[in-house]
């Protein structure tokens, strides 16, 4: 009797190692497969172009109906800017912007704006209320399959993609404070 209580005993601890190793497995398939997915989710995110490139050439259609290109701006240093009335973010962004945009427009600089809306009258009322005063204001679908934000693979708002003068790319994805600085920079380098 005492050894069929031993072969039993044994069984039982042989089985929960297994349950144990199967359980760590667990998790540390759990763990990849996560750690692949916020890789994917981060590639899928990134912009298509960076700091460096060349911007590519883009044609849209503005808020008066006029087509504008982002090659008119050659000469400029440009903030392509992707925005939506919707978004929290970008509104808080907004008077920031403008300030940047009265202190160095004289100099040069211009913002070219692409709000991703559904609704037209919305984005109308944001520029309004917000006092963009820059020309350049272009609308796309929410769904951000338009084709700048197709173009530049923007994928989430706010979004901004600096160009010199030349249409090289020289910042993506910065916060106020750091366009102002780069401008007060390149600018300075004149």
């Amino acid at each position: 009797m005492s050894r069929l209580s031993a072969d039993i005993r044994i069984s039982f601890n042989l089985s929960t190692d297994i349950s144990m190793n199967n359980s760590t497995l667990m998790r540390i398939g759990l763990l990849l497969l996560a750690a692949v997915f916020v890789f994917a989710w981060y590639r899928y995110r990134q912009p298509r172009f960076r700091a460096g490139e060349q911007a590519p050439e883009l044609e849209i259609t503005l808020i008066d109906g006029r087509k504008a290109h982002l090659s008119d701006l050659r000469g400029h240093y440009t903030l392509l800017h992707f925005w939506g009335s919707w978004c929290g973010p970008c509104r808080a962004e907004n008077p920031q912007l403008v300030r940047i945009y009265r202190k160095y427009h004289p100099d040069g600089f211009e913002i070219f704006s692409v709000g991703i809306e559904q609704r037209e009258a919305a984005w109308r009322s944001a520029i309004e209320k917000d006092g963009l005063i820059w020309p350049y204001h272009a609308m796309e679908s929410r769904d951000f399959d338009g084709g700048a934000t197709s173009l530049f693979n923007v994928k989430s708002i706010p979004s901004t993609f600096l160009l010199n003068p030349e249409g090289d790319i020289i910042g993506v994805n910065l916060l106020p404070e750091q366009i102002e600085h780069l401008l007060a920079e390149k600018l300075a380098e004149r």
